[in-house]
């Protein structure tokens, strides 16, 4: 399977509670496209952390969204908004984008506050006849940066991680390691391999074609981040914009500290488009969709001889060290806490930043280890279910850990002891240990101290 999946085109605030649901209501159009004559009435049920923070990470909207049949790159706020005020105001939903169907808000769209079983975020969804029978249903589970799997898929993936991948490849790998030995056997480094397995699945044309897109989206966002249209986000926190002020204030200094402000602004002007319901690139996840075009702005605004080239070659290699996360972990802050996505995040930039400054693969992926290792426990506690506090903040203090992390892989002469498969499965093992208030459903943490704000 190719990774180009890892980067989304999508909508704020949130892949797993957003854009997910969204994903999801699409799906079940499809499923129920030849059905649609006889359905009269839906009824959904958002469980879990989908039900608990969906308000604020605006699941219920997203869901809605994604029965009209509307696809995220299609979305702006007009029609968000158009579509939102027929299901509450005149109680109709444009079903599949076919059939107006009655929809009442307060009595179709249940939030259960019980787990299922398979993940911590699942949503069912059912289609009605006029009495009320079912003529069909599906539960589906949102498992973190947009991904989303049927229930019957997730089961299947749970008995066998490996049954999707191809077997026939003459390029394949599912840990580090394996990335180690084919860079080892080919004399490449970690975008030379991600290419050549990308080439089994696209031209050299659409891996190109793809990559310069998904910057030309980032570079878009950070413009829209430092030029919006409200000075304050959405949301019962009433949070006022920063990036519009930090872009007018910073300039360049000889403090050698400076660039931190830079890459501050980069982060947070971005995380904010996100937080606002923007359109923005997954990458892996909305929650963490700063860090690496923070990163990359960094390298292209500050440093010479950025080109289109070292874009795609930064982006092959996050794809890759992205793609091993969630093979063998998550990057799903409700499954892994916030460790899981602003630290695969930081994770896959320090190893890109290290491959596009020359650095070897066993290099690259010791600073995708060091970036994972000092985000290793962090919780995910969004203060009102919003992607503002301490989300945006985090995704500058992301960057930076990623720069930092490249910069003491690229400089050590020791050998590591602790590997990038090693950390990978730690950090997977602390999420699961990790207590669920503190995994997206701000019931404790931060946002649980700050609840009477909200």
């Amino acid at each position: 399977m190719s990774n180009f999946n890892i980067f989304k085109i999508g909508v704020g605030p949130s892949s797993s509670h957003t854009l997910g649901p969204m994903l999801a209501g699409n799906l079940f159009c499809q499923k129920v496209k030849d059905k649609i004559d006889v359905i009269s009435k839906i009824n959904i049920t958002l469980y879990g952390s989908l039900s608990l923070t969906g308000r604020g990470h605006l699941s219920d909207k997203a869901i809605i969204w994604g029965l009209s049949n509307l696809k995220a790159k299609e979305l702006n706020a007009e029609i968000q908004a158009e579509v939102i005020s027929k299901a509450l105001d005149s109680k109709k939903m444009n079903f599949a984008g076919e059939k107006d169907i009655d929809f009442d808000y307060s009595n179709d769209l249940i939030f259960s506050k019980d787990f299922l079983e398979l993940h911590e975020n699942g949503l069912e969804i059912k289609a009605l006849d006029d009495n009320g029978n079912i003529i069909d249903s599906e539960k589906y589970y949102s498992i973190g940066g947009g991904f989303v799997m049927s229930e019957a898929e997730l089961i299947k993936h749970k008995e066998n991680p490996n049954s999707q991948i191809n077997k026939n490849l003459d390029i394949k790998f599912n840990t580090a390691m394996d990335c180690l030995e084919l860079c080892k056997k080919y004399n490449w480094n970690l975008a030379q391999l991600s290419y050549n397995y990308e080439l089994q699945f696209h031209t050299k044309d659409e891996i190109r074609n793809y990559c310069l897109e998904i910057w030309e989206v980032m570079q878009e966002v950070y413009y829209n981040g430092i030029h919006p249209k409200d000075i304050k986000l959405p949301g019962s926190l009433n949070l006022k914009r920063r990036a519009i002020g930090l872009n007018q204030r910073i300039a360049l200094t000889s403090d050698p500290m400076g660039i931190i402000d830079f890459i501050s602004l980069y982060a947070i002007a971005i995380a904010e488009e996100n937080a606002s319901g923007a359109r923005v690139v997954t990458a892996p996840t909305n929650g963490a969709c700063a860090v690496i075009p923070a990163v990359m702005l960094y390298v292209k605004n500050h440093t010479v001889g950025f080109n289109d080239d070292k874009v795609i070659d930064f982006l092959l290699t996050a794809m890759l060290v992205g793609y091993l996360y969630k093979k063998n972990a998550s990057i799903s802050g409700a499954e892994a806490g916030c460790q899981a996505e602003i630290g695969s995040a930081s994770s896959m930039a320090a190893a890109s930043l290290a491959t596009i400054m020359g650095a070897e693969a066993s290099i690259a992926c010791n600073a995708a280890e060091i970036a994972m290792e000092h985000h290793l426990g962090l919780t995910c506690d969004p203060v009102g279910g919003l992607v503002q506090i301490p989300c945006i903040e985090r995704n500058a203090f992301g960057a930076i850990k990623a720069i930092t992390a490249s910069r003491i892989a690229m400089s050590r002469k020791s050998t590591p002891i602790v590997n990038l498969d090693d950390i990978i499965k730690t950090m997977y093992e602390t999420g699961k240990d990790m207590n669920s208030k503190y995994k997206e459903t701000s019931l404790g943490g931060l946002a649980k101290t700050l609840s009477t704000v909200c």
